[in-house]
């Protein structure tokens, strides 16, 4: 079985030979600096029921750290090391000022009512809390697999009630509701920045034409791996705003099959309340939602959970382009199959980015205590409704009322927000396919993602007087 962990340092060591810097300094960025294993009793129908949890600091170049805590039976301290060290990565590469960290609870949400999960929730914020590994300052965790903004309101209560001299206490975590201090459009960023990095991958023909890829992200097949929070917003977006069409639908206990298209929203409210695609009537039911890789398509996004392509499936692939929404889908092993094959992979330390990019902008804004576009949204209306007025003035023409309401209504959080996601997207795919094409010994897209995080980290140490 493919180790996640071990596939991680396989890729960074492999990008560390592109890299001019000591063997100290490679395997200093290379190591987890620390994993915190925490166990804690919780009373819960009439006995004490003890759980395990972790949370991993990978790299303390740049504080707070940041990564996510998920809520998983499968998770383990390996894992936990792996996702923390990706965080490391993915926040380098698009400018995140975080170091990486990451955070995991051995249960199963599904098999505990609300209230319960609450009280476990607290009491693991309140083991990490008192180790400082949740601060603003110094370690900041987000939602993941099993958590939501529901669970990060919990633990911002929480530090609020340890720590209640901290005026930047709602700091200490992201991906909170918007009432509860959060940010609007972070439970969308990471589908999100799904689309924007296609949308921008589809804009470089050079690259199209080195792949044998046909131009315009407009009409392209797409099948989705995990319906969850990132799968279906990707898909969405996607389908809705740059017109691809989504054939298929992989989930955990089946999929579906339509090279018609398939509505997402429609999809999705079957899934939820169903918990399965069997008896969907809409598109065909495949028992097996793995075989789904073997489907021809344009694009398959992976949006669920590590090792899902492996050395066993790899070489049934039939997408031209890859762009790993999970954390860690793609081996090491059915890397170097699907590179051999000339299929293109945009990889996680890039693509799924997005949600700590957002989650950036919300730790900011709890900083600074004010939301964006607060101070210039009125003047800045001010301003265009006296353009407006000017212009209509001298041409003795009204301005169209839909391009009027757009200038006078002005720019609202939410745009500020994607506008901003979009910018750190596209520059780290450029930085990324600078270092890609200015070395042809560099071996694939996922390489030079990792060439030019490892740069910035060692950069970060260098300054620091490491």
């Amino acid at each position: 079985m493919d180790n996640f962990l071990e596939d991680t340092t396989r890729f960074v060591n492999q990008a560390i030979k592109f890299v001019p810097i000591s063997k100290g300094l490679a395997n200093k960025i290379t190591t987890c600096n620390s994993t915190y294993t925490v166990r804690f009793g919780v009373r819960l129908r009439g006995d004490i029921h003890t759980f395990e949890g972790w949370r991993s600091v990978h790299s303390e170049h740049m504080e707070p750290t940041k990564g996510g805590i998920r809520f998983d039976m499968a998770t383990h301290a390996d894992e936990v090391e792996a996702l923390a060290a990706l965080m490391s990565y993915k926040n380098a590469i698009i400018n995140v000022p975080f170091g990486g960290s990451k955070g995991g609870l051995k249960i199963n949400p599904h098999e505990w009512e609300e209230f319960e999960i609450e009280k476990i929730t607290r009491r693991f914020a309140q083991e990490l809390i008192k180790r400082d590994l949740i601060s603003p300052s110094q370690n900041v965790p987000a939602p993941d697999i099993g958590t939501s903004s529901r669970e990060m309101a919990w633990i911002a209560d929480e530090y609020r009630k340890l720590k209640s001299t901290d005026i930047n206490a709602a700091a200490c975590v992201t991906g909170k509701p918007i009432n509860k201090n959060g940010l609007p459009g972070r439970e969308e960023a990471t589908g999100r920045g799904i689309q924007f990095i296609a949308r921008e991958f589809y804009k470089n023909t050079d690259l199209l034409e080195k792949f044998g890829l046909s131009k315009n992200l407009e009409n392209k097949t797409l099948i989705v791996q995990g319906l969850g929070n990132v799968g279906y917003h990707a898909s969405k977006f996607l389908t809705e705003d740059e017109n691809v069409k989504l054939i298929g639908i992989a989930e955990y206990n089946g999929g579906i099959y339509n090279e018609n298209g398939i509505n997402v929203e429609h999809a999705k409210k079957f899934f939820t309340k169903n918990k399965s695609f069997e008896n969907y009537t809409k598109a065909k039911f495949i028992k097996d939602g793995a075989l789904l890789f073997k489907k021809e398509c344009d694009i398959l996004i992976p949006a669920a959970r590590e090792n899902v392509i492996t050395e066993k499936n790899a070489g049934s692939v039939k997408a031209k382009l890859i762009i790993e929404a999970a954390n860690g889908p793609i081996s090491y092993a059915a890397n170097k199959i699907l590179n051999k094959m000339n299929v293109f992979v945009i990889p996680d330390i890039l693509a799924n980015s997005g949600g700590v990019a957002v989650s950036y902008f919300e730790w900011v804004k709890n900083i600074r205590h004010i939301r964006f576009g607060r101070l210039e949204k009125r003047e800045n209306a001010l301003r265009y409704t006296t353009l407006i007025e000017a212009i209509e003035s001298m041409t003795g023409k009204s301005m169209p009322e839909k391009y009027k309401r757009n200038f006078i209504d002005g720019i609202e959080e939410i745009d500020l927000i994607r506008s901003g996601l979009d910018d750190m997207m596209i520059d780290g795919f450029q930085e990324v396919k600078k270092a890609y094409i200015q070395n042809n010994k560099i071996p694939d897209f996922r390489t030079a993602a990792y060439k030019v995080a490892i740069e910035k980290i060692a950069l970060s140490y260098d300054f620091i007087g490491l």
